[in-house]
């Protein structure tokens, strides 16, 4: 018998890929396709809710780019493959994607990796100073959030970690 499994975005740092390499990626909220992100989008068709879901862990990274200052100025998105018992039924409220994941991320679910470039730096870098300011509803620092959101976050396999490790440390 095989397990559905439902793809999960999970925001990450650069430093946090280290710890793919051990017991798994540490994580409490992630995000997915979830039964209350399909009824706020009705219309949508699932590669749209998938990319609506993509970008909100995007955005996720950003604030864990805030509360890390030593971490290199660009988001990371991990996406995995999970039985979707695992994938946590999230908040429940109408549009959201939240779900909460109980246990660590193992490497052997990673499907991709993706990362800003290095072009993206310099606007990941504004984002992260005003990002708190943009949930809060400023839509000046808001403004600035978008410039980052405008970098499309690059498609790594996990086989590329050590050179993605190595490449986005500089």
């Amino acid at each position: 018998m095989t397990q559905e499994l439902v793809r999960v975005y999970v925001p990450a740092t650069v430093p946090m890929l280290t710890l793919l390499r051990g017991p798994g990626l540490p994580v409490a909220a992630a995000h997915a396709v979830t039964p209350a992100l399909r009824e706020w989008y009705a219309e949508g068709d699932e590669e749209e809710l998938e990319y609506v879901a993509f970008t909100r862990a995007a955005q996720d990274a950003l604030q864990l780019l805030r509360a890390d200052p030593d971490a290199p100025r660009r988001r990371v998105v991990v996406s995995v493959d999970l039985p979707a018992a695992k994938a946590g039924r999230g908040d429940g409220e109408l549009g959201s994607s939240a779900v909460d994941l109980d246990e660590p991320v193992p490497v052997a679910a990673v499907a991709a990796i993706h990362v800003d470039g290095a072009d993206a730096v310099r606007d990941v870098t504004a984002a992260v100073e005003v990002v708190t300011e943009a949930l809060a509803g400023d839509p000046d620092a808001q403004f600035t959030v978008d410039g980052a959101e405008d970098h499309e976050l690059e498609w790594y396999d996990v086989s590329e970690l050590d050179v993605l490790l190595h490449a986005a440390a500089s």
